[in-house]
């Protein structure tokens, strides 16, 4: 079996789906290894913007249009990082609600750097799923609000900064893989 890697990967976009609206930031940690974080914030595609995506994320697209990186780059930058930090381990994007953060990352990389160029592939792995899986919940009880307190304090909000949120998602992820062996 490969040896895997898992890669906590959290998001701030200007909206709700790749393409009509940019990824403003990309954060991201190795689970159980904080250590060598990744963080980057992208130039935006257009003016595109919903209110509740602006006043979450803070984000200025004015200032990202004079500050943000170009996506390429971006995404090169990102693709190397993930090279450097899984060596010869396959490396597995991980999230708390995977599908939204995985379809931006997967955009980008097939929009800016060529098809096939998602270091992760076609697949997330959803924190939110694994816990519901694990746990035997209902998808109702898989709000963070709602994890158990040895898993995640509820008075420890997600503050919607990608690095952040990735490094907070890296030790729930970690304590729940700790707890289901």
């Amino acid at each position: 079996m490969q040896n895997e890697l898992y890669i906590s990967v959290d998001v701030e976009t200007s909206g709700p789906i790749p393409g009509e609206y940019s990824l403003l930031s990309i954060g991201a940690c190795v689970v159980g290894s904080p250590d060598n974080p990744f963080y980057i914030e992208l130039k935006p595609l257009n003016e595109n913007f919903t209110n509740e995506a602006l006043e979450t994320s803070k984000f200025d697209l004015k200032e990202l249009n004079s500050k943000g990186i170009e996506p390429a780059r971006a995404m090169k930058r990102l693709a190397k990082w993930v090279k450097t930090v899984s060596e010869n381990a396959r490396p597995i994007f991980v999230g708390f609600n995977a599908p939204f953060d995985w379809s931006f990352v997967n955009y980008y990389f097939i929009k800016f750097v060529g098809l096939n160029k998602n270091p992760f592939g076609h697949t997330a792995l959803d924190i939110k799923s694994y816990y519901m899986g694990a746990y035997k919940t209902s998808w109702t009880e898989t709000s963070m609000r709602n994890l158990p307190r040895d898993i995640h304090s509820p008075e420890q909000p997600l503050n919607h900064h990608a690095l952040a949120d990735a490094m907070q998602q890296a030790e729930i992820f970690q304590r729940l893989l700790r707890r289901s062996k």
